[in-house]
């Protein structure tokens, strides 16, 4: 059968990666892919859009594509799966509908309180002046987050009140655009987060193996938030019990709740999770599609074919799979990111040694790269993420740095400590 893939980014390549490990994926087309997708074998790329769903439905047609497989959480929240699924057309990602548990905060809160899902307090805001004054009474810290999709960037954990009323005004500012019409207050939880990607057929729910994200552009977890500067799985912060929970108390009801407002959701139900400190599970946020970077460490562990999961989950037949296989041993990944990001970089830089990283038993995973004529060229923040999988964190992690020593492209900038929660002190020192 042939796919299509939706989408640009390393989770994108991470996508086309595992359908095309499947003998049932004969071709994998990107729309508009990147340069990863551009040089991978039965792979091609397409020159259109994520949102230009017209040109999708066609080129659906005229390369006869059997699913569509939506990456990015703008075209879902946008309605791609609608307008796909009025012309007939296989989609793995949930409705308009549905997309608002990431598109909107304000409307996944109400949603969590409806459920009984565990999750921070919070309130929403139109208005800088009613926010600040909240913000006053209630003290910091305290996060303040932009109603809508801020590519992971709309979100700030404000130490001081100066901090909370300078992101209040930022949001406010127009900064991010519509998302910013609307403002959610949270208390700010304390633990480790982790997440905890499912799949959903909109009847039945299935985790996948737990990951930890890396948000934070600095060592240490210092500076703004990013898309994500690395991750690992399996989390072993998410033991076996508290998945149960996670599955009974967070997934499960929050199903239910969308089952409860009509809305048919076959796709990805992803919990960013924070568990305190005693052991309780509440979610940060939800989004509707895989995560990036933790696409890029959970598919290179998952045994089952990609594409039975897939067609299980839009064909409404998740339930009769047999349990999950998955490949023995860790997985971990590191970003390689454009300097300055997550504020302004440059583009257009030459990217040398990726065959040389791969050589090394590296998947790097291409995010903001472009192939001009035999050359490869930066185009975007994050620039490409290596994954290594090893026998245990120390050694996956040692073989990705070493992986990610091989690649060059000027002011390449990356953490030199993803992963500090499981590799050894020795292990988790940065570089001289």
């Amino acid at each position: 059968m042939n796919v299509l893939v939706v989408g640009s980014g390393g989770r994108e390549h991470a996508l086309t990666w595992a359908l095309l490990q499947s003998p049932q994926v004969k071709q994998v087309f990107c729309a508009p892919g990147n340069g990863g997708t551009a040089t991978q074998a039965r792979c091609t790329n397409l020159p259109i859009g994520v949102s230009e769903f017209e040109a999708i439905a066609q080129a659906v047609t005229s390369h006869n594509i059997n699913l569509v497989v939506v990456g990015p959480e703008v075209p879902l929240a946008q309605g791609i799966t609608d307008v796909l699924q009025s012309q007939g057309i296989a989609v793995f990602g949930p409705s308009r509908a549905g997309a608002q548990l990431e598109a909107s905060k304000a409307w996944a809160k109400a949603l969590m309180l409806e459920a009984k899902v565990p999750t921070a307090a919070s309130k929403v805001f139109q208005d800088a002046a009613a926010a600040k004054a909240y913000v006053r009474a209630q003290g910091a810290p305290i996060v303040i987050k932009a109603d809508g999709l801020a590519a992971g960037k709309g979100v700030t954990v404000a130490a001081t009140l100066d901090a909370a009323e300078a992101a209040i005004d930022d949001v406010f500012s127009g900064t991010f655009g519509e998302a910013g019409n609307l403002l959610v207050i949270e208390e700010c939880l304390q633990g480790a987060e982790a997440s905890v990607l499912a799949l959903t057929d909109g009847k039945t729910v299935r985790p996948l193996v737990p990951a930890q994200d890396h948000k934070r552009i600095g060592e240490g977890d210092t500076g703004p938030n990013t898309g994500g500067m690395g991750a690992y799985a399996p989390a072993p912060l998410v033991t076996p019990a508290l998945m149960e929970r996670i599955q009974a108390e967070v997934l499960d009801p929050t199903l239910k709740a969308l089952q409860n407002r009509g809305i048919d959701y076959r796709g990805i139900l992803y919990a960013g999770l924070m568990i305190t400190p005693e052991g309780e599970p509440k979610v940060i946020e939800f989004n509707c599609r895989f995560g990036d970077p933790e696409t890029q460490v959970v598919l290179p562990l998952l045994e089952t074919p990609l594409i039975d999961l897939l067609l299980a989950c839009v064909e409404q037949r998740l339930d009769a799979l047999p349990p999950l296989a998955w490949k023995p041993g860790v997985s971990a990944c590191v970003v390689a990111a454009s300097g300055g990001y997550p504020g302004s970089y440059e583009k257009g830089a030459a990217i040398a040694g990726i065959a040389e990283a791969e050589a090394q038993g590296a998947n790097v995973f291409h995010a903001g790269t472009q192939q001009q004529g035999n050359e490869l060229k930066t185009s975007g923040g994050r620039v490409l993420a290596v994954n290594c999988v090893g026998g245990d964190f120390d050694r996956a992690f040692a073989q990705a740095y070493a992986a990610l020593e091989q690649v060059q492209f000027s002011e390449m900038y990356y953490r030199h400590d993803i992963g500090y929660q499981v590799r050894t002190a020795a292990s988790a020192a940065p570089n001289p």
